[in-house]
């Protein structure tokens, strides 16, 4: 039986507990614009889950929970472009990891995949009924019912901390008084770095290679103990319309267009059809099969004209007198991470974003001045 719909007819919690009572066997898929999420179950229990989600594989968590440097994952993800191989034995074999940590996080990572889930307000889901699991999948068994009890708990929690910081471009400051004497932990001491220079929330989740539901706890901590306090909001970065001239009405039409734009070499109007196209339409087949061939053309694309892949940028201006609020969050990331060492792949392989969104970041930067080869 194939069970379909969407998040405003059937909530998470709900989902999982009906697959949990009648004992089901298979694969709950749920897809949102370019984000797609599976979980797996046998016999009612929770036995893992998957993303493309880049900000939730493996190298993000690892960075996240302090196991692993980003130089360290720059180093392996090297290696397994070069040898392949799963990046978690990769590490290990280095000698940055144990086995065992490799193992307690890939469990931490699929929970928290699911429990996203929970904010999410709008996603196509459809189940289906005794499908295989993926060979390299990390298997764990755990009760769907106390998934959802930590679901809700979080979803509660987050409601909290948002009467006190009211959105994602909330900027902090420190209290006076306030004094590095106190015993913070070395976490929290980073999260107050990026508070000192007056980051807003969003850019401290990429900084911090962080969710934002773990974020705003360790904000929201900081403030209850009047070590820290919202200070305004950061300006919203001015929006580049992408949006091709004459775009057909229908979702069909423009599928058409999507196609006929990737066939004619222009990958990157075929991608500004196809976001608009999941923006309607989520679980649109058609255009998630189009996503991934125009990215792929798209990255090819620039790798051989402005952006090499084994190119080494470097800024080029002072960043005192760039005007870092014409930069989104995520093109702030990046710029951050372009040292004059690093080239392309590295500075791609502990992004935490798509290739292609970080690729077009770079183009952006290299388009404005600031960054060049």
């Amino acid at each position: 039986m194939s069970i379909r719909g969407t998040l405003t007819s059937m909530s998470v919690p709900d989902l999982l507990q009906f697959l949990a009572q009648s004992r089901k066997t298979g694969t709950l898929k749920f897809s949102r614009n370019k984000v797609i999420k599976q979980i797996y179950f046998d016999s009612g229990m929770i036995i893992g889950s998957q993303t493309n989600d880049p900000k939730e594989y493996l190298g993000q968590v690892l960075l996240h929970y302090g196991k692993i440097e980003e130089p360290q994952l720059q180093e392996a993800m090297e290696t397994q472009r070069k040898s392949g191989g799963k990046l978690g034995e990769i590490l290990v074999s280095l000698g940055y990891l144990k086995e065992s940590d490799v193992t307690s996080l890939l469990q931490t990572r699929t929970l928290e995949i699911i429990y996203d889930l929970f904010h999410w307000k709008e996603a196509h889901f459809e189940f289906f009924d005794n499908e295989a699991v993926p060979e390299d999948l990390a298997r764990i068994e755990v009760d769907p019912n106390n998934v959802v009890m930590e679901g809700i708990y979080r979803v509660d929690e987050m409601s909290r901390y948002r009467e006190a910081i009211p959105s994602d471009r909330s900027v902090l400051e420190l209290c006076p008084g306030w004094t590095s004497s106190v015993n913070l932990g070395k976490e929290v001491r980073q999260i107050l770095f990026f508070v000192e220079k007056r980051m807003p929330v969003v850019d401290i989740c990429y900084h911090m290679h962080a969710s934002r539901f773990h974020v705003y706890g360790q904000l929201f901590e900081l403030i209850s103990k009047g070590i820290a306090r919202v200070n305004g909001e950061a300006p919203v970065a001015p929006r580049v319309e992408t949006t091709p001239n004459g775009m057909p009405e229908t979702v069909t039409e423009m599928i058409w267009a999507a196609r006929a734009a990737l066939d004619e070499d222009k990958p990157d109007k075929s991608l500004s059809i196809v976001h608009l196209i999941l923006e309607k339409e989520p679980k649109n087949t058609d255009a998630q099969a189009l996503l991934v061939a125009a990215e792929a053309k798209f990255a090819k694309q620039l790798y051989a004209s402005d952006v090499p892949q084994h190119g080494v940028p470097k800024i080029v201006v002072p960043l005192e007198g760039l005007e870092l609020e014409t930069l989104g969050a995520q093109e702030g990331f990046v710029l951050s991470r372009i040292n004059g060492e690093w080239d392309i792949q590295s500075i791609l392989s502990i992004c935490p974003f798509r290739e292609a969104d970080s690729l077009r970041m770079i183009k952006t930067l290299l388009d404005k001045g600031i960054i060049a080869f």
